[in-house]
């Protein structure tokens, strides 16, 4: 619940921190693959829910959620930039490639 509440409070954030999100997102690209849109067995995240990913995000950050790289990465990750990424991938189209 707490880390619903989180997400939803960083998603709040996002217009601050949404310029910086494009550069962030490049790091997401390399297995997430075009804009998000997935890559083999690696899920897309473009066009899901901001505070979807924001707690997908936070998850992987506090090791409560079982990924194979994703809480190395995310453990890297401010609030804000959480935040921007979360923005950042729920505005882009479902399955569209940038």
């Amino acid at each position: 619940m707490r880390r619903i509440v989180l997400a939803f409070a960083l998603v709040l954030l996002a217009p601050a921190a949404r310029a910086q999100a494009p550069l962030v997102a490049q790091g997401c690209l390399g297995c997430h693959g075009p804009g998000g849109s997935g890559a083999a067995s690696v899920a897309g995240i473009a066009g899901r829910p901001a505070a979807e990913l924001a707690a997908a995000l936070l998850g992987f950050r506090a090791n409560e959620r079982p990924g194979t790289i994703m809480g190395r990465i995310a453990r890297g990750y401010t609030d804000a930039e959480i935040a921007a990424l979360a923005a950042h991938f729920a505005a882009l189209p479902p399955g569209e490639a940038r």
